[in-house]
């Protein structure tokens, strides 16, 4: 795609990084945002404020970061009012790097097309990495899109991050998303579970992690979210109620496909009760308080098998 300029939607934990790598990578992107601070201090690292979302119609390229898909229908509505009334010229791929519903976001796509009497396509293109992936530009990024959209689209993805695939027509890349998020989930949680019962039990967890990083239980996971969980560090750098949010994704693309997803189906639980308890605005490490709670509030009781057989190890 020789036109390098683009639209970026939401300059949040995740968006303010990734539209500011993309401007130093010699893009030039106008962005909208809700509050007016990101927007300040993006135009200051060299990018362009736009007045609405509306104002970006007629740009190449238009991302939106933005917590879940019922955000960017609401912030792309004058958008598409905009389109129905005049199509964009040139085309314009309408990208979506947030999680959201694989279903929901071909709905998203379909109606795209429509209002813009198909001069506009919708791209699932979720990330992972975290903060630190969006501020250091190493992003995964799993698009869902044609194999011709995203030749070119790849300069543009390759601006944020290192690893970019191509998982298949649009929804593919939420799809991957959920799977990506099943598994770090499920496994935060886990490493959650075992830091609690290791400090319980008179263990160190610090300790407990060092020795499981140089064993199969090592994991980027481990890597990145293990510190937090051992100093119980929640300052966020991504609300934990989002992976509610996530593993629920998971469910309906089970639920649609017919697999079987006992993991994710706990997890789901899990992060449920991580929101009833409040925690939902905290780092994803909080997980471990939730645990926590847990604990203190549940009676667990010895399994009849060992009760009735002792303890002898297997």
């Amino acid at each position: 795609m020789e036109d390098r300029t683009a639209g970026f939607v939401g300059l949040g934990l995740m968006g303010l990084p990734m539209a500011t790598n993309l401007v130093r990578a010699g893009w030039a992107v106008t962005a909208w945002n809700r509050s007016e601070g990101p927007l300040q201090e993006f135009v200051a690292q060299g990018g362009c404020s736009a007045p609405d979302v509306a104002s970006l119609r007629d740009l190449p390229i238009i991302a939106f970061m933005l917590p879940d898909l019922s955000f960017i229908e609401e912030a792309s509505a004058g958008l598409l009012t905009s389109w129905d009334e005049n199509p964009p010229q040139p085309r314009t791929a309408v990208v979506v790097t947030s999680s959201v519903s694989p279903a929901k976001v071909q709905a998203f796509g379909r109606r795209v097309r429509e209002a813009s009497q198909g001069r506009a396509t919708v791209v699932d293109a979720p990330v992972s990495g975290g903060t630190k992936g969006a501020t250091d530009g190493t992003l995964a990024i799993m698009a869902g899109c044609d194999a011709d959209e995203f030749r070119q689209l790849e300069p543009f993805f390759n601006a944020m991050g290192t690893t970019v695939r191509r998982m298949g027509p649009l929804g593919a890349g939420s799809l991957a998303k959920a799977c990506n998020q099943l598994i770090v989930g499920t496994t935060t949680a886990a490493l959650a579970e075992a830091a609690e019962l290791a400090e319980r039990s008179g263990m160190d967890p610090a300790a407990l992690f060092d020795v499981l990083s140089g064993g199969l239980a090592g994991s980027r996971v481990l890597e990145n979210v293990g510190p937090r969980l051992v100093r119980k560090d929640y300052t966020p750098t991504g609300p934990a109620k989002f992976m509610h949010k996530d593993l629920s994704f998971v469910l309906e693309s089970a639920r649609a496909s017919g697999a079987a997803v006992p993991m994710a189906t706990a997890g789901v639980e899990l992060y449920a009760e991580l929101k009833r308890q409040g925690l939902g605005d905290q780092d994803l490490a909080v997980v471990r308080q939730a645990i926590s709670n847990l604990s203190d509030n549940t009676n667990i009781a010895e399994p009849a098998e060992t009760a009735t057989k002792g303890t002898a190890a297997p």
